[in-house]
């Protein structure tokens, strides 16, 4: 019997954890990826990934750019291609906020059930949600291979800052330096640190009295694409921010028309870089720009408007 049925009756998408089957799990730290989509992202993403962590866990919802064939094309550049497992995940899984509200828990379209299931499939003690937009430097590299066997012999749980880099063309990007998204990205493996439905999104749980690890800043790049033009439909349809829990999301959007209007420096905590010729602006800010700033990293003040959103 698996530990949570689908709503839908789908056996291939049931969760089954490894406790309940009898598998054991290795020790060792685990990164799961869930994308749709990232092709253009993942040859920034993966490289570093692969040097830090024992093995990667792709999960495919629905890609229709190649991601799969890039995150294995790229395995196989880093000599790591027996330490990616590629999973498909076929079905449209509600958004943040509304629609993951009104999506059953157990459903195969509810993010729950989907992080869940993703997470079923890692074998080893710690495992580590990822983003496949996230450029992780080589500092931070460095740091997660070192934890990966310093955590074995404890229950704790990592944050990591992460800073949003919008990539205007090749050699230019704006950082933003203004907030600090700390939220946990790794975790240990057990029945304790499931996945629950919260309000907006899924909610991943752990017992009361759980070491908190919180790493320094500049380890971590999130990247933004503005040729990309993800916010369009807000521009479009127009976006309620006035109760929102998605504040992140809302000073992203916020920067993103601050560039688009030629005037980010008015909107305030952002940092323009331009990398040498020759070097992309991702790989000038995550290996080289990012490491020779004083610590801690420049915060500037947020404007009034995002400051009344802002909750604790």
């Amino acid at each position: 019997m698996p530990d949570i049925a689908s709503l839908e009756g789908e056996p291939g998408y049931d969760v089954t954890w490894p406790w309940t089957a009898g598998e054991p799990l290795t020790p060792g730290l685990t990164c799961v990826f869930r994308v749709r989509n990232e092709a253009r992202n993942l040859p920034w993403v993966l490289p570093p990934i692969f040097s830090a962590v024992q093995h990667v866990l792709l999960v495919d919802n629905g890609s229709d750019d190649g991601t799969a064939d890039v995150a294995r094309r790229v395995a196989e550049e880093c000599g790591a291609a027996d330490r990616l497992t590629v999973l498909d995940y076929p079905h449209q899984v509600a958004r943040a906020g509304g629609e993951h509200l009104a999506t059953p828990a157990t459903s195969v379209h509810s993010l729950t059930h989907f992080y869940n299931w993703c997470f079923s499939h890692v074998r080893t003690t710690y495992s580590m949600k990822w983003d496949g937009d996230m450029v992780l430097s080589p500092e931070g590299a460095g740091i997660l291979r070192d934890l990966a066997w310093q955590l074995q012999s404890t229950r704790a749980i990592v944050a990591m800052p992460r800073h949003p880099l919008t990539v205007v063309d090749e050699s230019t990007g704006w950082l933003d330096l203004s907030l600090r998204f700390l939220e946990p990205w790794v975790y240990p493996m057990g029945p304790d640190f499931t996945f629950v439905k919260a309000f907006d999104w899924e909610l991943r749980e752990f017992p009361p009295g759980v070491e908190r690890i919180v790493l320094q800043q500049g380890l971590v790049l999130e990247v933004k694409w503005l040729d990309a033009d993800e916010y369009a439909h807000w521009r479009r349809d127009g976006v309620d921010f006035t109760n929102t829990r998605l504040y992140r999301k809302l000073r992203e959007f916020e920067v993103d028309e601050a560039i688009r209007n030629g005037d980010p420096e008015a909107l305030g905590g952002l940092v323009k870089v331009t990398a040498p010729e020759g070097v992309h602006i991702i790989d000038h800010v995550s290996r080289d720009w990012l490491w020779r700033q004083p610590r801690p990293l420049v915060q500037h003040s947020l404007p009034a408007s995002l400051k009344e959103r802002v909750r604790p």
